[in-house]
């Protein structure tokens, strides 16, 4: 693959993330991309065929908490502070 990118390729990458570059920029980000570019290429060369496939880089598992019914906030209380209810429930502006 080659790194070796064009004013054209940075301007490409550069609208389709609706950005507007100075020709300062264009210099700049195209240097920095060829780098990212290399390193890739870099990767490419990696032997990994002895590397089984993963899902992730570590193995690690989420430890959840069971879930435990607890005595929630009363209604009154939760209610108490809002600037608006009707009684049952937060009143807010509509926003469209």
């Amino acid at each position: 693959m080659s790194t070796q990118l064009s004013e054209d390729d940075v301007l490409k990458v550069a609208s389709l993330s609706r950005l507007k570059l100075s020709e300062t920029e264009v210099h700049t980000l195209g240097k920095q991309m060829e780098s990212v570019l290399k390193y890739i290429d870099m990767l490419n060369e990696l032997d990994t065929k002895s590397i089984e496939p993963m899902a992730h880089a570590i193995e690690i598992s989420n430890i959840f908490r069971n879930d435990q019914l607890q005595e929630s906030l009363p209604r009154d209380k939760a209610l108490s502070n809002a600037p608006q209810t009707d009684g049952n429930y937060f009143l807010v502006p509509a926003i469209l």
